[in-house]
């Protein structure tokens, strides 16, 4: 049964800001090359969303709580745990990635912008966990508007135009 449009609470999700919920949300958020990662189940209904700012934390140690979500590769790590706790296999997972735009030059050209960064990590950790990406929106020169529902796993994006903030 889906919930009414009034039952649903509607959250804005900062960088370096993760959520996990049973509860119907929709999470709206904003990227350039920062990464989005979301994670639904459907057998039991939880979502999950991590708003990252950094590939990893070049840390020897497991991020602290309070920076987990800043970091996408200490996010994805994070989101996974919590599914796999609540007896979810990574098979059952569904994951969509967005953002990882290219908003700045790099310094030299050679060395790979942030966003992409960003970007190959969460790529990398999802297929090394074997987690299903059914959509990926990523890359380019410009920033996206997403909001995800918690309950359905749907997402609804926007591309940005370079004069938007």
């Amino acid at each position: 049964m889906t919930p009414d449009a009034g039952q649903v609470s509607a959250v804005f999700l900062k960088p370096g800001e993760m959520v996990l919920s049973f509860q119907p949300a929709a999470i709206t958020t904003l990227l350039g090359s920062c990464v989005a990662v979301t994670m639904y189940n459907k057998r039991l209904g939880l979502g999950a969303i991590c708003h990252a700012l950094l590939p990893n934390c070049r840390r020897e140690e497991p991020c602290c709580h309070a920076e987990t979500g800043k970091y996408v590769q200490c996010a994805i790590e994070t989101m996974l745990q919590e599914f796999n706790g609540r007896g979810i296999l990574n098979g059952e997972i569904e994951a969509k990635l967005f953002g990882g735009s290219d908003m700045f030059d790099t310094v030299d050209g050679r060395r790979l912008s942030v966003g992409r960064q960003n970007m190959e990590m969460a790529l990398k950790m999802l297929e090394e966990a074997c987690v299903r990406i059914v959509t990926q929106d990523l890359g380019g020169p410009r920033g996206r508007k997403i909001i995800f529902h918690t309950h359905t796993g749907d997402v609804f994006l926007k591309r940005m135009r370079k004069t938007e903030s």
